[in-house]
């Protein structure tokens, strides 16, 4: 393994523990990789605006890819970067497409600044409450967003994305975080992957110099690109599948632990 120069790590599932928070163990364990020189990321499908709840004035990572890696939020600065815009037409066509389709859906839109939902959307973030609720799908079309959330009526993201892949495919990038989780709908070319290979670029850091932590489907594509990937133990089972090395589970500290052993 090349000497890592940025560590990638998905929050939920991943970094952060089970209710939402960061251990004592894993913020020692940002601070000695920092402290070593490595730039630190957050890759995760959270908006920007709950990155400082999460971690708090202290400077754990340098930076956040959020949306799924169709914004970019500098830590510092606190300047949110929308980098691949979902259009207000391609908006009105997704939710044609899905409510034909999946009858019973419910949506709601990230603005970048905050989301919107409408009644039929049942899903309930923790940290987020910057939530505005709606009456009317037609309220939730703007341009641009950062993403469309699908709240599905039988929590089958799996099934409900075979039915939606043929007219949708070519159209946007689909993903969800968990087995139950919504369909996250963004932009076209819209990754972790792509959006940290653009974020390694800009470093000039060669995708061997990247370890990557993730536990979700929407973390693959970076897991496949970063020169060393890890899967958490409570990993989806086609993350644990894919991923050749394992650590401990999120409620474990199990980034904390790879950190430990490289910089501690």
């Amino acid at each position: 393994m090349a000497t890592p120069r940025v560590i990638a790590t998905d929050l939920d599932g991943t970094l952060l523990r089970s209710d939402s928070t960061l251990s004592d163990r894993t913020r020692k364990a940002l601070r000695i990789t920092r402290a070593a020189g490595v730039r630190v990321v957050a890759a995760t499908a959270r908006p920007a605006r709950v990155i400082e709840d999460l971690f708090g004035s202290e400077d754990l990572i340098d930076l956040a890819l959020c949306g799924n890696g169709a914004v970019r939020y500098e830590v510092g600065s606190h300047q949110i970067l929308i980098t691949h815009p979902l259009r207000e037409e391609v908006t009105r066509q997704v939710m044609a497409e899905v409510s034909r389709l999946v009858p019973g859906a419910g949506f709601a839109v990230e603005t970048g600044h905050h989301a919107l939902f409408e009644p039929g959307y049942r899903y309930r973030p923790t940290l987020d409450s910057d939530r505005v609720p709606v009456a009317t799908l037609a309220e939730l079309v703007a341009d641009p967003l950062v993403k469309i959330m699908v709240w599905l009526p039988d929590q089958d993201p799996d099934a409900a994305w075979e039915r939606l892949r043929p007219g949708l495919d070519q159209l946007v990038e689909c993903t969800w975080s968990t087995e139950r989780a919504p369909l996250e709908i963004a932009a076209p070319g819209v990754s972790k992957a792509a959006a940290l290979a653009t974020l390694c670029q800009d470093w000039t850091v060669d995708p061997a110099e990247v370890i990557a932590f993730g536990d979700g489907p929407n973390d693959l594509p970076m897991l496949a690109w970063a020169g060393t990937p890890y899967a958490v133990a409570n990993a989806h089972a086609a993350v644990l599948a894919a991923t050749p090395n394992h650590t401990a589970g999120n409620d474990e500290d199990g980034v904390a632990r790879v950190l430990e052993e490289l910089f501690a």
